[in-house]
């Protein structure tokens, strides 16, 4: 090749000696090139820069031109993605902990490991009817208030009760979408949180992607324990403590009357927050519901979520942020950096639904509901399940913690589970770090009815005793 050449001619040449080359392979130095080839320096980079953008090769300054994808081995139907391996270097967003590590559930599994309620426990006469009358509004499709409509937030203040005030409530999308504001707004990118150990695995999920550094605190059957808090504040220096007070998901315990104090005392000492994840409100098996943190708390150290998914639909994405402060301040704008507001006619469906009275009727009756379920699955456990022990009996929620045998891995029980036709979740998901005993977490709300919640459970045992 003389001087003359083209940087196309040059490219048909590296064509051909990628083609021959496997991914990751180095190609010659620029200065090699030119040397070989006998072309000035711009030929070169003009050539290397066609095959850069058809995806041929990757440059990177420094190192120097490597063979990336395509002209590989000849036609390459599915292209090659390896490269966003090294690409993607930040691992704050845990796929193992939003997904389902298992994959699909297989037709005809009962869902023994679901965070919904069936569907016919669910209102959907009432949820279509709201929805369908708040789509005929003149202003259905007009941009709502970033914060929520001024009714909605008034409905919702009301439920939380205390001093709270319609100017401490910020609509949401759903729970986890709280939760997602609440971590980035409040704690800065590496710091610590605490949790309780075990705990929600989105909220650790939500956690990790705003950059923080979950840090576990034990519970025990009175709720978060107050002695090894005050320890984690003062080893670590975190600012903020994520927690469940009422009916905690996985374990169902309900934080005792006297250690909720303690709990807002030991965080206002330490300069800290708690982010209060009340999404179990409307989930009572009947009994006395406990006031949330935040009505009591006058100062702004609880930041409290709440959320009408888990008591009504899946696809009722109406939750709620609850503060005081220049914290509630900063959640504004997270909001607005994210999605602006949540869509009206979802919002006046929901304020529909929670002015009605078929609402607190409908919790009444899911109440009921719930604990018969609850009840049948618990007896079915521990009659199909050999050493299962129960933690306790749940007063609200939708699931049971189940511990194992000892010597049982949990993580390979899930796995048999789903061959035998039942869906569980590992215990292990639910640990910040590592896991105190085997369990199982196993829900009794999305099943069909309390047959298929009788026969998950045989399924369940049948796959230990296998």
């Amino acid at each position: 090749m003389n001087d003359s050449s083209t940087s196309g001619d040059l490219a048909d040449s590296l064509r051909a000696l990628v083609a021959g080359l496997a991914v990751g392979d180095r190609l010659p130095s620029s200065r090699e090139l030119t040397s070989q080839y006998r072309v000035g320096p711009a030929t070169v980079a003009r050539a290397i820069a066609a095959l850069a953008a058809e995806g041929a090769v990757v440059t990177r300054p420094g190192s120097g031109t490597y063979v990336a994808r395509g002209l590989v081995g000849g036609d390459d139907d599915g292209g090659d993605t390896d490269w966003q391996t090294v690409a993607l270097t930040d691992r704050t967003v845990d796929t193992h902990l939003v997904g389902d590590p298992l994959g699909p559930v297989p037709a005809g599994t009962i869902p023994l490991d679901g965070g919904y309620i069936h569907r016919s426990l669910q209102p959907t006469r009432a949820l279509s009817a709201a929805l369908a009358r708040a789509a005929r509004r003149p202003d259905a499709w007009d941009r709502a208030p970033a914060g929520g409509l001024s009714a909605l937030r008034t409905v919702l203040a009301r439920i939380v009760g205390g001093t709270v005030t319609p100017d401490d409530v910020l609509v949401t999308a759903g729970g986890q979408s709280a939760l997602s504001i609440a971590f980035r707004a409040v704690a800065a990118p590496g710091s610590p949180v605490l949790v309780e150990s075990p705990t929600y695995p989105r909220a650790l999920a939500a956690a990790r992607a705003a950059g923080l550094r979950p840090v576990p605190v034990p519970l025990d059957a009175a709720g978060l324990r107050p002695d090894l808090l005050a320890d984690a504040f003062a080893m670590t220096g975190a600012r903020l403590l994520y927690c469940q007070p009422t009916f905690q998901n996985p374990t169902g315990t309900v934080l005792a009357p006297e250690r909720r104090r303690q709990i807002l005392d030991i965080a206002r000492a330490s300069g800290a927050f708690v982010l209060e994840d009340d999404f179990a409100r409307h989930l009572g098996h009947g009994g006395a519901v406990p006031r949330p943190l935040v009505a009591d708390d006058r100062d702004g150290t609880v930041v409290h979520v709440t959320s009408l998914t888990k008591p009504g639909a899946p696809s009722l994405r109406i939750g709620a942020l609850v503060a005081r402060g220049p914290v509630m301040e900063r959640m504004r704008a997270v909001r607005l950096v994210d999605d602006f507001f949540v869509t009206r006619p979802l919002q006046e469906a929901a304020l529909e639904i929670l002015s009605s009275p078929s609402w607190d009727r409908h919790v009444r009756a899911l109440g009921a509901a719930l604990r018969a379920r609850c009840a049948v699955l618990a007896d079915a456990v521990l009659l199909e399940v050999p050493g299962a022990t129960l933690t306790g009996l749940p007063t609200g929620g939708l699931h049971l913690w189940v511990r194992l045998p000892s010597g049982v891995d949990d993580g390979a029980l899930a796995r048999a589970a789903r061959q035998h036709g039942v869906a569980v979740s590992a215990g292990r998901r639910y640990f910040a770090a590592e896991p105190t005993a085997a369990h199982l977490r196993i829900g009794f709300a999305a099943a069909a009815d309390h047959a298929e919640l009788t026969e998950g459970a045989r399924r369940l045992g049948t796959a230990l005793g296998d």
